[in-house]
């Protein structure tokens, strides 16, 4: 049964790992991107390939996570001495299996857009896929940009 729990645990900082992942789609805006003046564009899709958006690298979610779930699981072995090295361990290797899990559960599907603008000008922009704006070659599309952030969307 204290495997059962320990393993509960760790799929639980999973799927909170999972709630917590940014969405990167042209259709959401932060809080701080809202209600600020954006420069519209108009082009042609003259290019689109399938992206993967890396998930994040340096969280300490995971980390945490996966060293707690590590160094307890690792606690059972040995005795003295040796269950506290024992638990040192698996708490490292813990964290860096969290990590990874992290890393892999934030990962997005994307999109890399290369757009011809009507002014002449040739732009690509990299965003999340979201099925309901799946950019294909021909494609006439908004390009929306605030500063260093750009969007496209129809």
């Amino acid at each position: 049964m204290k495997i059962f729990g320990k393993f509960a645990f760790f799929f639980t900082a999973l799927a909170i790992l999972s709630a917590c992942a940014s969405n990167l789609t042209g259709e959401n805006y932060s809080a701080s991107e809202a209600k600020k003046v954006q420069s519209v564009n108009f082009g042609e899709v003259i290019a689109e390939r399938p992206v993967v958006i890396d998930g994040r690298e340096n969280g300490i979610l995971g980390t945490a996570a996966g060293g707690i779930l590590g160094g307890v699981i690792a606690s059972n072995i040995g005795g003295g001495s040796g269950k506290d090295i024992a638990t040192g361990i698996g708490a490292i290797i813990g964290g860096i299996l969290g990590q990874q899990v992290e890393e892999k559960a934030t990962r997005k599907q994307g999109q890399e857009i290369t757009i011809q603008l009507d002014s002449g000008e040739t732009i690509s922009i990299v965003q999340q896929i979201d099925q309901a704006n799946f950019f294909a070659v021909n494609d006439r599309v908004k390009v929306l940009q605030q500063g260093n952030t750009a969007r496209v969307s129809y």
